[in-house]
């Protein structure tokens, strides 16, 4: 077996039993190529099916570290669909954070999926209805509310959402399941369930509500009455939450210090606001409905916004920040003559600036003594390893690169330069 074979769904009863905890805490570390001499050696004393059951929950356990950590990882089960779709602590972490600003002490969590939400709230003092159709997904959740000492906090209660009556929560939480049978599910209508119906059920929430949704939802997709945000955590886009009645109630957010007297400070949120929210932090900007930057030509700096600033359009919010335009209409490139340090975008000092050239960049290369060369792409449809390997078939010293696959004012570009600390 190898890291990527599709896992069979484990059995959760099995494991929950004294002799199945103690066979998953034995192959808690089994490398994925020793699995088949350690289930080989472990079935002379444990029936087959606990052996599968157990190797396998270890398996996802070591895939869920990335998103729920070694500690809690190491105490949780899982479905594989429940790694794969769960939330990642520290968003959940987050969002729990804001209702609890909101002034929430209960929350149907509608779609639970494995529980990662719902552990969220549950340590933020929440009190949690988890709800899920599927059978063993709900254990699974039931299971880690107990593994995690939550289940005082967490009803898990398995059942089809749309028949759940929620009015005795101040709030509730609904995370959709966006994938089908041929995969990623893009149609908010086609989600399960659909978004429609979501919406409905957030707008009868007594105090609040969040709907979480694919990050590349459309705009207009987003009701007039709810907040969209987007998310990114250490750069990554993660996902979008529309919110319901959050009123004026700011999330919490880090104050970050603008140099000089820099632009009016973000307005409080309303209903219809749009918001990028940069984690680790939590770092926020909030749309001021600037119109769309200037172009000009491409100065010292070149700033690369975060992935949840372009989704959320605000990179003219960014631009306002820096006194900066963009090296084109269409590109999400903001450049500069100043340097001015901004979480919400990553700043690099340009140093040249060609026209689409593989070999006039191999030759520049090879003069500055490369070594490593990182491409990035915008508005280009060269694809970054196939530039790399022939502009750099070979390192030629110890420099490294940075080259911006782009346009300027239209006209395919070479931007080359340096990230700042």
């Amino acid at each position: 077996m190898n890291d990527r074979t599709p896992l069979p769904v484990p059995p959760l009863a099995p494991l929950l039993t004294p002799e199945g905890r103690a066979l998953l805490d034995e192959v808690r570390d089994t490398d994925p190529a020793q699995e088949l001499a350690v289930a080989t050696r472990l079935r002379r004393e444990h029936p087959a099916e606990l052996v599968s059951a157990a190797l396998g929950q270890a398996r996802l356990r070591q895939r869920a570290v990335v998103k729920f950590g070694a500690e809690d990882a190491g105490r949780m089960f899982f479905t594989p669909n429940g790694v794969e779709q769960s939330t990642r602590a520290s968003v959940a972490t987050y969002r729990a954070g804001r209702l609890k600003e909101l002034g929430v002490t209960s929350v149907a969590d509608l779609c639970c999926g494995i529980g990662g939400d719902a552990i969220a709230l549950a340590r933020a003092g929440i009190r949690v209805l988890a709800v899920d159709r599927d059978p063993l997904t709900a254990a699974a959740a039931r299971a880690n509310a107990d593994a995690l000492g939550l289940a005082d906090l967490i009803e898990v209660r398995e059942a089809d959402v749309t028949e759940v009556d929620t009015a005795g929560y101040d709030a509730v939480f609904v995370d959709p399941a966006r994938r089908g049978g041929r995969g990623r599910v893009f149609d908010p209508e086609a989600y399960s369930p659909p978004l429609s119906w979501a919406i409905e059920a957030a707008r009868r929430a007594p105090r609040a509500a969040a709907l979480k949704v694919a990050p590349g939802i459309p705009h207009e997709a987003v009701p007039g009455d709810a907040e969209a945000e987007w998310i990114s955590d250490g750069g990554d886009v993660k996902e979008a939450v529309l919110w319901f009645g959050t009123g004026h109630a700011a999330a919490p957010s880090e104050t970050v210090a603008s140099p000089g007297p820099g632009p009016a400070p973000d307005p409080e949120p309303d209903p219809g606001a749009v918001r990028a929210t940069l984690l680790p932090g939590p770092r926020t900007l909030l749309s001021r409905g600037l119109p769309d930057p200037a172009v000009r030509p491409p100065g010292r700096y070149l700033y690369e916004p975060d992935g949840a600033v372009i989704r959320a359009h605000l990179v003219a919010e960014v631009a306002d920040r820096l006194d900066g335009g963009l090296i084109d209409a269409t590109i999400a490139y903001i450049t500069a003559d100043e340097h001015r340090p901004t979480p919400y975008a990553t700043a690099y000092e340009i140093t040249d600036r060609l026209p689409f050239n593989v070999k006039k960049l191999k030759a520049l290369l090879r003069e500055r003594q490369v070594g490593t060369l990182t491409v990035k792409k915008r508005g280009s449809a060269v694809e970054p390893e196939e530039l790399r390997r022939k502009a750099l078939p070979k390192p030629h010293g110890s420099a490294s690169v940075t080259v911006f696959l782009t346009r300027v004012a239209g006209a395919p570009t070479m931007l080359l330069g340096n990230p700042l600390r």
